[in-house]
């Protein structure tokens, strides 16, 4: 299959899984394994996943311009507070990724700790949302939010198919944020979040390019993630309207049967 293809289909499932509580990340790596993708592909490195992850988070932009007109007004004190949120909750992430950069921490690559990742979270997911059944919980995102927002963020770093979106929703959640509430600042932590490592990793490919790694596709790289941007975009989009309205526990129910199958199939 041709390699601008591949992208495109790979552009696809980031777009659509990006902000959907199932895990980009996994996805990405079960579609891999289904194309039957070299590993020396260069549609395996880290900056190809990295980059279109990023472009799939540039589409919350335009979804949220109230937000940020919101943020820009530094001289109300509701905005100070919640943009330092905001800011808090991207560092606790910068800190603990750097420690895992210097750590040379490297996601796996089998499909095992995948399908693990999706079942259990699956049943976190209909676990928590039958225990906030009838609650009634705060539109407003406290400082505890904040934090185990940032902490959720690491925790879908180290384990893929965690799901960075599934991690930090049901943990502010618990906490005490609104499933609404929950949503906006999980996406909105995303953007910096997803922005920064995707410079981060643009930066090292230009300026001290691994002698044995895999040649950059710019092109390519280009491709999958205008792909990622539109379908992400609609997704998005969707996905606000029907948490105002929907538990997660569909998508909690559909954790658990990928996971199941992959554990049957893709062993």
């Amino acid at each position: 299959m041709p390699l601008w293809i591949l992208s495109i289909i790979l552009g696809f499932v980031e777009g659509l899984t990006e902000f959907l509580p199932v895990s980009s990340t996994g996805h990405l790596l079960i579609a891999e394994h289904l194309l039957k993708l070299d590993p020396a592909s260069f549609l395996r490195s880290d900056l190809f996943n990295v980059v279109i992850q990023a472009g799939a988070v540039m589409a919350v932009i335009p979804l949220f311009r109230d937000r940020f007109a919101m943020l820009t007004r530094l001289h109300e004190p509701a905005s100070q507070s919640f943009l330092a949120k905001i800011i808090a909750a991207f560092l606790i992430t910068c800190v603990g990724g750097f420690i895992m950069e210097k750590k040379h921490f490297k996601l796996p690559e089998e499909v095992q700790p995948v399908a693990l990742a999706l079942l259990i979270g699956g049943i976190v997911f209909i676990a928590v949302e039958t225990l906030l059944r009838g609650k009634s919980l705060p539109d407003s995102i406290s400082w505890p939010v904040a934090i185990t927002v940032g902490l959720a963020q690491l925790i879908a770093a180290a384990f893929p198919g965690a799901s960075r979106s599934g991690s930090t929703i049901m943990l502010a959640m618990i906490v005490g944020a609104s499933r609404v509430s929950a949503t906006e600042f999980s996406f909105l932590v995303g953007i910096p979040t997803m922005l920064a490592a995707s410079a981060l990793k643009i930066f090292k490919e230009i300026h001290h390019p691994a002698t044995d790694g895999v040649p950059t596709d710019w092109g390519i790289l280009l491709l999958a993630s205008i792909v990622a941007i539109i379908v992400s975009f609609i997704t998005v989009k969707w996905l606000l309207g029907f948490v105002r309205s929907h538990t997660f526990i569909g998508f909690g129910i559909y954790r658990i049967i990928v996971g199941v199958l992959l554990l049957l199939f893709l062993q």
